[in-house]
């Protein structure tokens, strides 16, 4: 990718528990990528033409693609690389969303608003969701479908960019299991990290997608640079749930930093 420098996080397991959780970690990973990228030659330059979707530009249509495709939003996916994905799946059960259209938005969805999440500005659409805000403003149901999948990790960053609330959002947001009781613990056993100020999203990647899992970057600005995290979201129980990590690791591991948005969907309401 042009003028990017990408690589996975440098931090150690001392600091590792101390942001076990995004709404410390990503502020905590920027000022080290960030000072990396500014003061330290690249190590790896990945090049590509891809350019940042105009978010105000409504969407061509786009060819699905099948389970586990790395996915570049500015190639063509081969139409015999289908497995049928980009049919409509029926309305799930306690939730009213239709699946709706399977291919993977390679251009901006455009939401019906934006709106404040924990100060986050997040996106909401009749379509893709959220279909249901709970009292503590957790927002859930999202379509099963990758838009969907990118309108639940908008929400899910907002969700745990707030501290005071984060181990009743762990257990709505992660995906249940004992890695998930792993996570919960940790938080559980450490300071409050509230001073920390966590940035707006600037546009996303995805990686691969399927039709239960969708792996996809979030990018945000830093400074004069962006950095990004990865979320895994796995369809369950009717809804998007944030793969937690394995470790040590903290949530959104691997880091990377990026001197741009290329290669990136560019979606952002600020």
């Amino acid at each position: 990718m042009s003028g990017t420098n990408e690589q996975q996080s440098p931090f150690g397991r001392g600091f590792l528990a101390a942001c076990i959780v995004v709404g410390a970690v990503i502020l905590c990973a920027a000022t080290l990528l960030i000072a990396n990228l500014t003061s330290a030659e690249p190590t790896a330059v990945e090049t590509t033409p891809a350019t940042p979707a105009d978010p105000v530009t409504p969407a061509d249509p786009v060819t699905p693609v099948a389970a586990a495709t790395p996915v570049d939003p500015a190639t063509p996916v081969d139409p015999a690389a289908s497995t049928g994905s980009a049919q409509s799946r029926q309305p799930s059960a306690g939730c009213h969303l239709p699946g709706g259209d399977q291919s993977i938005p390679s251009k901006a969805p455009i939401p019906d608003s934006w709106e404040v999440s924990r100060r986050i500005v997040v996106p909401r659409s009749t379509t893709y969701g959220p279909a249901g805000t709970d009292s503590d403003g957790f927002r859930r149901c999202f379509a099963h479908s990758p838009t969907g999948a990118v309108y639940a990790a908008y929400s899910a960053y907002a969700a745990i960019a707030d501290q005071s609330v984060i181990v009743s959002t762990a257990r709505k947001l992660m995906l249940p299991g004992p890695a998930t009781d792993a996570l919960i613990r940790k938080v559980q056993a450490q300071s409050s990290t509230s001073g920390y100020t966590t940035p707006q999203l600037g546009g996303y990647r995805i990686i691969d997608a399927g039709p239960d899992r969708v792996t996809l970057m979030l990018a945000m600005p830093v400074e004069s640079a962006y950095m990004s995290l990865n979320f895994t979201l796995v369809w369950h129980d009717n809804d998007w749930r944030l793969q937690p990590p394995s470790g040590d690791e903290p949530v959104g591991a691997p880091y990377a930093q990026h001197r741009d948005l290329s290669g990136f969907v560019t979606w952002s309401g600020v």
